[in-house]
């Protein structure tokens, strides 16, 4: 059995980039989600912030240049890909 489905909720860390592949519009967002925890055997709270980019395709892209800007929250919904550098 395969399943591969994220969520994830955040802030924008910067306005949408959109740019064309081919025909097709692609938007890419910065996210940052916080998470906030208690160690074991401590009173302190602390805060742990992910940073994600999301890359959104098609008609959503251009939706999603039109209405999201630095700063707003957000939900998205996908799939996982992770990217390989060398």
């Amino acid at each position: 059995m395969e399943f591969n489905k994220v969520f994830i909720a955040g802030n924008l860390t910067r306005d949408p980039e959109l740019r064309m592949a081919g025909s097709t519009s692609v938007v890419t967002l910065g996210i940052a989600s916080n998470r906030t925890f208690t160690r074991s055997g401590s009173t302190e709270r602390e805060e742990e912030t992910t940073f994600v980019d999301v890359d959104v395709w098609g008609r959503q892209a251009e939706t999603c240049n039109q209405y999201l800007s630095k700063g707003r929250m957000v939900l998205v919904e996908g799939r996982l890909k992770m990217d390989k550098w060398q």
